[in-house]
Parts: C-alpha cells; sequence; structure tokens
C-alpha cells in the first residue's frame, strides 16, 4: 500500500479555516492513484482532522492548486 505526503502549498483563509504552507499529512491509500481525488479524498479529510482539527472540504482547498502530493513509499 502506498504512502503519500499531502502539504498545503499556500496560505488560505476560507470559511473561518486558516491554511499555511507546510502543514502536511501522510496518508496511507489502497489505491496507486492521487488520495486527493480517489474517494472523493476522504482520507485527506480524515488526516487533516485527526492532526490538525480542520476540515480541509470545508475551507475549499480539496483539489490539487492547493495541496501537493507526494508518494513517499
Amino acid at each position: 500500500m502506498p504512502l503519500f505526503q499531502v502539504s498545503v502549498k499556500r496560505t488560505k483563509n476560507s470559511n473561518g479555516i486558516r491554511l499555511e504552507p507546510g502543514m502536511s499529512v501522510q496518508v496511507v491509500s489502497n489505491s496507486m492513484s492521487n488520495p486527493v481525488t480517489t474517494n472523493g479524498g476522504q482520507a485527506v479529510v480524515d488526516a487533516f482532522y485527526r492532526i490538525y482539527g480542520i476540515d480541509i472540504k470545508k475551507a475549499g482547498a480539496l483539489n490539487n492548486v492547493d495541496l501537493e502530493v507526494n508518494r513517499i513509499g
């Protein structure tokens, strides 16, 4: 199962949620494809909520413009 690191690329303030560059989470995926686009990005949403207590989907940042995805394992 591949391991991905998902990081915030730029500062964003939306719906009372502030995202900063450098905020990142690690996500294990069952597929080889981008976890942001797989299953509606639910694994990424869950990881950001678990680590930072923020809903990245509510912030409108669950996309490849605001997030950088790197496969690390």
